[in-house]
Parts: C-alpha cells; structure tokens; sequence
C-alpha cells in the first residue's frame, strides 16, 4: 500500500512540474508577443509620420515585414533605425521591401546582418540613388554567402575556425574588393594550418583587396586578376609568400604589357585615386582625379584659351600685289 501512494505521488509531483513548466512557457510566448506588438506599434508611429506612405503600403507591406523581421531576431533598435532613416529620406516603399526581404532572407540563413543594415544607412546618410542601394545590398548579401561558402568547405576539411560570423564577415569583404574565391579559401584554409589568428588572416585578406585593386588599376580584367592570384598562389609555400608573390607577379604582368603595347598598359584610373570603398565583382570602381585627355585635331574646349591664328586678315591684305 506505501509503495502504491509512492507512485501516485510521483505521478501528480511530475504532472503539476509539466503543467508549471506549459504555463511558464505560454506566460512567456505570451509576453514576447506582446512585447512585438508594443515595438510594431511603435514603428506603425514612425510611418503614419510621413504622408509618403498609402494604408496599404503600410498595412500590408511594411509592416508585416517589420513583424517578421522582429520574430526572426533583428534588434529592435536596428529596425526602427531602418525606418526613421526611410522616412526621413522618403525612401520609396517598395524598395524598404525590397530592402527587408535581402535582410530576413540573410537573418534566416544564419548569415551576419548588420553589414547590410550599414550599408542600408550609410547610403540613406548620403543620399546614394534608391536603386544603387537595393544593388549594393543585394551584392553585399550575396558576397556573405560566398564567404559563408568559403567558410563551410574549409569546416568540412576539419579545420577548426573561431568566430566563425567575424571571419564570414572579413571575407565578404575582400569578395567585395574582387579577390577570387579560391584564393581566399586558400587563405583560410593554410592561415587556419599554420595557425594564424582571426586578426592576423584579417591583415592578410587586407592585403589582397588592395593587391587586387592595384592590379584592376593597373589595366587588368576581372578574368586576368584571378589567373594572377592563381598563379602567385600555386608556387607559395605559405601565406608570408602569398602577398609578394602576387605583387611580384603584378609587377611582371605590367612591364610585359608595357613591351609588347610599346607603352603603358591601358589604366582605367591613370593618376588616379580608388576609393576605400569598392563596388562588388562585375562594377567599376569609384575613382577620382581622372583627367580626360583630349583627342588631336579637337578645338579646345576651355574658354579664353583659344590659339591665336598664325596670320591675321589685316597682314594678308597689306601685302602689296605682284606686277
């Protein structure tokens, strides 16, 4: 008889823990919900600000994408961020869409999002072209998938990677600058053997950026800056050689051009200065201070610079006439 009321007890203590621990978990799906609401509301605040928007651009685009943006973990105080920074510079709704579907798409691939809401603001901050700012996220997110690519095959070789975000992060970065996919996975994969820190491989992914930027200003294609890389890498030993061998090679494909041309590769920045910011693979980079030369035979262009005519009509008809 005491063994039986034992187990009956057990029973009931076992079902009052499951039914504490359902009402505490409902309590607490109820209150995140709740908290959602509070911050939806908010954010409805903020676009009821502005006239730009219809009640069906609010009601039925932006805000179910604010709610899903929210649930899939996006802070808070990034997405208000997000919407008082379109609001003040009317950003079309339409492309706030746009720009919250690359953002959720990239949230629920468990891909970093806060280099793309940084690029969001930055190009609301400078008034960047609505349009450019949808391209320049949209690749933005697509180079952190490449490196996400990068990181996970290096993983499936049984490298042992810390901060695995941060490092997607430093190669979206150098894919952003156009340096070829293999030879960042060979960074990684040899940094990670030798045993390179995230900072040390860093440095190094730097180096490459600016090692490819320097061979696109030097007159090299997309195509002929991966054979480049490609070639430096298969005769380094490691990656202290890496760099050098690349620059040594750039050097080697700039005179040679030189001799066969008769003359300077052409450059698509002679004299120029590149931007630390580069647009992504496929997309020219920003460059300043190019001077447009003038073609032989053109009339100059600048005002008050005009030649002065090698005989003037009044000399021509003093000449006296022949006999």
């Amino acid at each position: 008889m005491f063994s039986k009321n034992k187990i009956k007890f057990k029973i009931i203590l076992c079902l009052m823990i499951f039914f504490a621990i359902s009402s505490l978990a409902i309590f607490a799906f109820s209150a995140e919900t709740a908290t959602i609401d509070e911050q939806l509301e908010q954010l409805e605040n903020i676009l009821d600000s502005s006239s730009n928007y219809s009640d069906f651009q609010k009601n039925q685009m932006l805000l179910p994408n604010l709610k899903d943006l929210l649930i899939s973990g996006i802070p808070f105080e990034s997405t208000k961020e997000i919407i008082e920074n379109s609001v003040e510079k009317s950003l079309d709704a339409y492309n706030i869409k746009k720009v919250f579907d690359v953002i959720l798409e990239t949230q629920q691939e468990g891909l970093p999002t806060e280099p793309l809401i940084n690029k969001l603001n930055e190009g609301l901050a400078k008034d960047v072209n609505n349009n450019e700012i949808i391209s320049v996220i949209s690749t933005k997110a697509e180079n952190l998938k490449k490196a996400n690519e990068i990181l996970n095959e290096a993983l499936q070789e049984g490298l042992e990677i810390n901060g695995e975000e941060e490092m997607v992060e430093i190669l979206s970065d150098s894919l952003e600058n156009d340096v070829p996919q293999e030879s960042l996975f060979w960074l990684l994969k040899t940094g990670t053997t030798e045993g390179k820190s995230m900072e040390e491989i860093s440095e190094i992914s730097e180096e490459l950026s600016y090692l490819s930027l320097l061979a696109y200003d030097s007159g090299l294609s997309l195509e002929e800056i991966s054979l480049l890389f490609k070639k430096a890498i298969d005769n380094s030993i490691n990656t202290e050689d890496m760099c050098e061998n690349i620059q040594n090679s750039l050097e080697t494909e700039v005179s040679t051009a030189k001799i066969e041309g008769g003359g300077e590769k052409p450059s698509t920045s002679t004299g120029s200065t590149i931007t630390p910011t580069t647009t992504s693979s496929g997309e020219t980079p920003i460059i300043s201070g190019e001077t447009p030369t003038q073609e032989a035979g053109e009339a100059p262009t600048e005002t008050g610079s005009a030649p002065e005519p090698s005989t003037s009509p009044t000399e021509e008809s003093s000449s006296p006439p022949e006999n």
